[in-house]
């Protein structure tokens, strides 16, 4: 039997849970909710990205690339399902800090790089899975992460507002098999702007300047955020997320809400977002499937 084999997970002992920490509330969120529901949790945050909190928990800190040393070390702490969750932004290549246990699959990474950021973090799933671990969607361990259906402020869309979202979840399902980004803004049917390798906040903040500008010409609060999952995307990997900043961001756009997919974006702090869009006048929907 290999190792691989001898270390799969059971139902009746998933051991303890391993969590990849990126930057933000998430990785803390994931956590909680593992603990809950009396599993132990230690932590992987990546140098550069997770926040010095996730400290407060059992822990290593780990680079980009290592994944000798990340493998080693759930292996030793007895993590055999894995969570991969918060920000991480697309390293360079020439910036990942390989080790011995990692050479081998050099070729492989060199292939990773060669595509949008869902043919990377598929292929480094399929990594870990080759090496025994269960890769876990922070949805599963904390499932009051994802937004559910209907409007979830003060603020409710119009009927203009309405069609509006579901024409921008149509362009984000069409640009899907390129592998481009998980949100649009739009105004009516007009694209306003694409989520590429800039993300969410920027392409906000692009969309405020060129309305300061006069290239986006709407009138009063006007537009909407959509994001949504790309189609046929691993759930398990990089799904969607809103947070308090996503809705700041959208209110100085000008825009009147932000719609999501129901069920297939996540937020950490829900009643946050609520709070500040209703402060904002914004609303804010996940759209039923």
């Amino acid at each position: 039997m290999t190792e691989a084999a001898q270390f799969q997970p059971s139902a009746s002992d998933p051991g303890t849970l391993g969590i990849i920490c990126g930057g933000g509330a998430f990785p803390l969120v994931v956590a909680e909710a593992a603990l809950k529901a009396g599993r132990k949790v230690f932590l992987l945050p990546i140098y550069g990205f997770a926040e010095p909190i996730v400290e407060r928990y059992p822990h290593e800190w780990i680079h980009i690339g290592a994944f000798g040393k990340l493998s080693s070390v759930l292996r030793k702490n007895g993590c055999r399902q894995v969570v991969f969750v918060g920000t991480v932004l697309r390293p360079s290549i020439w910036k990942l800090r390989v080790d011995w246990g990692s050479l081998k699959l050099v070729p492989r990474v060199l292939g990773m790089f060669r595509g949008g950021d869902d043919h990377l973090l598929s292929a480094v799933g399929r990594i870990f899975e080759e090496n025994g671990f269960e890769l876990v969607g922070a949805h599963e361990i904390a499932p009051d992460i994802l937004v559910p259906a209907g409007v979830l402020g003060a603020h409710q869309p119009s009927a203009d507002d309405l069609a509006a979202a579901h024409f921008g979840r149509d362009v984000v399902r069409a640009l899907g098999p390129f592998d481009i980004g998980q949100g649009v803004v739009v105004g009516g049917r007009h694209v306003l702007a694409v989520e590429a390798s800039e993300g969410t906040d920027l392409m906000l903040a692009r969309c405020r300047e060129l309305r300061a500008i006069g290239r986006i010409k709407l009138h009063g609060k006007s537009g909407v955020l959509v994001k949504a999952p790309k189609p046929g995307q691993d759930r398990r990997l990089d799904l969607p997320s809103i947070g308090p900043r996503t809705i700041e961001l959208a209110a100085e756009a000008g825009l009147a809400g932000v719609a999501v997919e129901a069920g297939g974006v996540i937020a950490a702090e829900i009643e946050a977002i609520v709070r500040i869009a209703d402060d904002k006048g914004l609303f804010i929907i996940g759209l039923d499937k």
